[in-house]
């Protein structure tokens, strides 16, 4: 199984998006700071808030480079338009 996930920092609310297999050991190594660049430089804890699981990797793949882009995001905005509304 191939995961899509997306992350929120705790302190500034600033988003990640990524691709893994084991979504448990993904967001502990980006809690640890051992998980890449951009999450191990931020302060804060990471939660999921968002996650899609896919059977084919490339399926996957291209779901996260959607949703990296402009209509991505804003996909993620209106899916989580009742999480994004009680912060």
């Amino acid at each position: 199984m191939f995961f899509v996930y997306l992350i929120e920092n705790s302190i500034d609310k600033s988003w990640y998006t990524g691709f893994t297999t084991d979504i448990d050991r993904r967001l502990t190594e980006h809690n640890s700071k051992i998980g890449g660049d951009y999450t191990g430089r931020k302060q804060g804890c990471w939660k999921l808030i968002y996650s899609e699981s896919y059977l084919d990797k490339r399926d996957a793949l291209g779901r996260e480079k959607f949703l990296k882009s402009g209509s991505g995001r804003r996909f993620l905005k209106k899916q989580l338009a009742s999480y994004l509304s009680v912060k």
